[in-house]
């Protein structure tokens, strides 16, 4: 196997997960900036950290993204769908952050593995991608917006006889708290999904097998990676997660950041499913802004955005077909 094409491929993988930082970094820390609870470089320092943290708290999702959803060839046709799948959701990430499209990573990433699969002749795990991929892609954003409504209207009613002023004040500080439950989330959910394209790598090249631990080096190179994106910060997208979609207030803003965590590390540790942290924060928001009023909530951009989440896999997996057939042609 040729190590240069292995090292190509970590150090792209390793990329994505960069921009991955970068691209996300918007959905642990918006509404906190926001609602002014944090400043928005204290926001991003912290999200790096906890990232870094939740990288290590497990390896559930990175086993399912390694083992459950395509089957790959060793040797250079194994490698090359490997590196067209990381091109594909690179591409895919660059393009939705341009325009401040809080897209999903996650399924770029395995929009472009089942492209490039497809492309390279090998099979997919149709069941597997159902089961971890698309259910939960489905299903996540409507518990986020069902949870969300319901936190915020527990929060209402808890703490309808406070003073206004003091409730908030006392929500900023508190958001610090669910602002971090976000970004450890987060490192624990999209740290392990390039952690398993990178075993996925060492697989395919003979140096590692299915069932051996994850390499440490594996998950500090990962876990940092995704801590650089995060601190690089993502502010066009930070601006339609926490402005565009409404207005929030600190219980607000906390109650959204409670759900989304909570979702997250529930799905992580109970079903090693690997979800999208922005669908997840995204419809969280949505359920929370309707508790106000259901007008309060932008839908014309609401839609904009879940549109984007029903095109992020096609079109990811369509650069990743391409970019295969481009390196079948250079270098296969």
């Amino acid at each position: 196997m040729d190590t240069f094409a292995l090292v190509v491929t970590i150090a792209v993988a390793l990329f994505f997960t960069y921009t991955n930082g970068f691209h996300d970094s918007a959905n642990a820390i918006a509404t906190s900036v926001s609602t002014r609870a944090l400043t928005p470089r204290a926001a991003l320092a912290m999200a790096a950290v906890m990232n870094l943290a939740g990288a290590f708290l497990g390896s559930g999702v990175a086993k399912t993204v390694s083992e459950g959803l395509i089957e790959t060839p060793k040797g250079s046709t194994g490698m090359g769908i490997l590196f067209a799948a990381l091109v594909g959701a690179i591409v895919w990430n660059l393009i939705t952050w341009y325009f401040g499209l809080p897209s999903s990573s996650s399924h770029a990433l395995f929009g472009g593995m089942v492209g490039a699969a497809l492309a390279g002749g090998t099979d997919v795990l149709w069941n597997g991608v159902i089961d971890k991929i698309i259910i939960p892609m489905f299903v996540s954003p409507f518990v986020g917006l069902i949870v969300g409504y319901l936190v915020m209207t527990a929060i209402m009613w808890l703490f309808r006889r406070s003073n206004p002023h003091k409730a908030k004040r006392g929500f900023r500080i508190a958001q610090t708290v669910s602002a971090a439950g976000m970004a450890l989330g987060h490192g624990l959910q999209d740290a392990q999904k390039t952690m398993g394209v990178v075993v996925l790598a060492l697989v395919i090249s003979g140096h590692e097998t299915f069932g051996d631990p994850i390499p440490v080096w594996v998950k500090i190179a990962c876990a940092v990676m995704l801590s650089l994106g995060t601190y690089a910060g993502g502010w066009r997208i930070m601006r339609t997660l926490g402005r565009k979609i409404i207005e929030l207030d600190p219980p607000q803003g906390f109650a959204a950041e409670a759900t989304g965590a909570s979702i997250m590390f529930t799905t992580a540790f109970i079903f090693k499913a690997p979800i999208s942290t922005t669908h997840v924060i995204t419809s969280a928001i949505m359920g929370v802004g309707a508790t106000k009023r259901l007008n309060a909530v932008r839908w014309g951009v609401a839609k904009n955005i879940v549109l984007g989440w029903f095109i992020t896999m096609p079109a990811a997996a369509l650069v990743a077909a391409v970019a295969f057939a481009v390196i079948k042609l250079v270098a296969l």
